[in-house]
């Protein structure tokens, strides 16, 4: 009895070694997070639809993973007071418009911050609504520059992993179909910027992508990046985030949702997990 009483005291001994050895570890894996998304939400029904997709589905990725999900539509919480309390910032359509959002961005984004932008958040034509008048935005931080042109009707494209090492594309298939969408073209080549880590593209197979009616809006080839980072920042852009809409018939039913689609919510949820785990 003396020997296994012994035994067993090792035993409690060694486990609470083991545990008080790993509980930092497993602290730091699991360590919650906090994310914003900013979001306007009065631009183009499909935008609108996808914001509040995105809100929804998002708040229950967070439960599911252990992270706050906030949402603001006042852009002028783009401060360095309130965004203080956020490790990740999310754009769900537009961007910051005036110089204090900006900078207030800029420096949150120097200096560690985290950002995950979808589709219209990268944006930028002159003349438009939207101006290219954000050099570090848009050249530098994105790469891509101005938009270029679109295809339409919201179609689904075959999408190709470029990087399988990342944390963002791990255990993404090859390729996958992704949601219908309204895919970008850009003025600046993406695979000439040595910043620039392409993590999925437009494979091939997608072709002809698109349907018209205007013949420019139908690819039949060519190179697109779909989903990239800026290896100088702690961010990844998403083309995603246009649902299609019955325009035509005037009705603006809802025809396609972004997040029906288990494995490009894999590739969101990698990106938001790898966004907020800390350094």
């Amino acid at each position: 009895m003396p020997v296994f009483m012994k035994l067993l005291s090792r035993i409690v001994v060694i486990s609470l070694l083991l545990l008080l050895t790993l509980t930092p570890f497993i602290s730091r894996a699991q360590s919650p997070f906090k994310v914003i998304a900013f979001f306007t939400g009065k631009n183009d029904k499909a935008h609108i639809s996808f914001v509040g997709e995105a809100n929804r589905r998002l708040s229950e990725m967070a439960r599911q993973n252990s992270f706050t999900y906030d949402t603001t539509s006042n852009w002028n919480n783009l401060n360095a007071d309130f965004l203080a309390d956020y490790q990740v910032v999310l754009f769900l359509d537009t961007r910051p418009e005036t110089p204090a959002q900006r900078d207030a961005f800029q420096n949150y984004m120097q200096n560690g911050g985290g950002w995950l932008g979808f589709h219209f958040s990268a944006f930028a034509l002159t003349p438009s609504a939207y101006p290219q008048n954000w050099d570090w935005y848009h050249n530098d931080f994105l790469g891509s520059g101005q938009y270029k042109s679109n295809t339409w009707r919201p179609t689904s494209a075959i999408l190709k992993v470029e990087d399988s090492k990342s944390d963002i594309t791990k255990a993404l298939p090859a390729t996958f179909k992704a949601s219908p969408n309204e895919w970008y073209r850009w003025e600046k080549d993406l695979k000439a910027n040595s910043d620039i880590q392409i993590l999925l593209s437009i494979d091939p197979a997608s072709f002809p992508l698109g349907t018209g009616p205007k013949q420019h809006e139908i690819w039949h080839s060519g190179y697109y990046p779909v989903v990239w980072s800026n290896k100088k920042y702690k961010m990844v852009y998403m083309n995603m985030g246009h649902n299609d809409i019955d325009y035509e018939n005037k009705t603006d039913k809802e025809l396609s949702f972004t997040f029906d689609n288990p494995t490009q919510n894999q590739l969101i949820l990698n990106t938001i997990l790898w966004l907020g785990k800390r350094n």
